[in-house]
């Protein structure tokens, strides 16, 4: 079956959540939550990853991860499969506890950040497990309790030295009541539930769609991080060939291969002098849109459908036999040969 990409990379900070098996429960009392946590820094004592913040809910979880080191895939692999094997025996269980992969999104520092921290620590409040008269930090399982003690009382996997600095907060007892206010002041009790969905920002505008990103996302940050990303996916990808494009999806790698595809379409079209308009009159099997269709199906990923709509070539059917024909005739003619080196080369300029 086909896996989302992980793009790893030194400092990267990732929102990661994963859902129990059917929706199920991947906690039964406190003892296995406290078995979470246990695990959680075992993680990142072998793996050296620093948590910004974490959330345990009964049915999933929710950690903004940040890996020193490039291997999350790693460090969370031995993170869900000890704490599963860990369940399972305490409980004579048997089978996955999770369902399926977690999934991982590239989070930028600075407002993207601090909204995924808020977005994390409010949880709770989301679900109807904290009301105002109880206040927020009574979820005893969620890194927020932690923020608010003394820091040799604080866990050694917990990183909070960012988001205080984020915050503008001191770490002492009269910064981390300011820290606590600054939160509480985004919730709206009278709606809950849509507490840390939104993240607006004096710095920023639009506002941050935070539920929607991590909903449909791959990242969530500004235009040029998404652009930083796109850059390492390419190198990720470029590494394996083919091959390894094939056996990932997601939208990450959707927008790679529509990214190089679309280079391909627009290097070939100006390397023979094709307007869009020169496109649509030319007869569907043309040889210069048969040429620039094969490069562009061998060397990214996207389907026929895409190149037939963007060179305006017909039905698939249509495209398969130029790409063939094209294919055939290459092997015995130099020209092309050197027609299809040339797009290249201006690709890789």
């Amino acid at each position: 079956m086909p896996r989302q990409v992980r793009i790893e990379f030194e400092g990267a900070m990732y929102h990661v959540m994963a859902r129990g098996n059917r929706r199920g429960d991947i906690v039964f009392d406190d003892e296995d939550r406290k078995t979470y946590v246990r695990t959680l820094a075992e993680a990142c004592k072998r793996a050296g990853f620093r948590i910004h913040a974490y959330v345990l809910m009964n049915n999933h979880y929710h950690l903004l991860l940040e890996t020193p080191h490039a291997n999350l895939t790693a460090g969370m692999g031995w993170f869900q499969n000890a704490y599963t094997r860990r369940i399972n025996t305490r409980h004579r269980l048997w089978g996955h506890l999770f369902g399926g992969r977690y999934k991982a999104i590239l989070v930028e520092p600075g407002n993207a950040y601090w909204a995924i921290l808020d977005y994390i620590h409010l949880n709770p409040v989301r679900a109807g497990l904290v009301t105002g008269r109880e206040g927020m930090e009574s979820y005893a399982w969620s890194s927020l309790p932690m923020y608010l003690r003394d820091a040799r009382e604080r866990p050694e996997f917990l990183e909070t030295a960012m988001a205080f600095g984020a915050s503008g907060c001191r770490d002492d007892a009269a910064g981390r009541r300011e820290f606590l206010l600054g939160l509480e002041r985004s919730v709206d009790w009278s709606n809950p539930t849509q507490a840390g969905v939104v993240f607006s920002s004096a710095q920023r505008e639009p506002e941050l769609s935070v539920h929607a990103a991590l909903r449909r996302g791959w990242f969530f940050g500004s235009q040029a991080f998404r652009e930083l990303l796109m850059a390492k996916l390419k190198s990720k990808l470029e590494e394996g060939g083919r091959e390894i494009a094939n056996g990932y999806h997601g939208p990450e790698v959707k927008d790679h291969q529509d990214s190089m595809a679309e280079r391909l379409a627009s290097a070939g079209c100006l390397y023979f002098g094709l307007s869009g308009e020169d496109l649509r009159k030319l007869p569907k099997n043309d040889r210069r849109k048969a040429l620039i269709a094969s490069l562009i199906h061998r060397e990214t990923t996207v389907p026929l459908d895409w190149i037939s709509k963007r060179l305006e070539m017909g039905v698939r059917a249509g495209v398969c036999r130029s790409i063939k024909r094209h294919r055939d005739e290459i092997e015995t003619n130099d020209e092309l040969k050197a027609a299809e080196r040339e797009i290249m080369s201006r690709i890789h300029a």
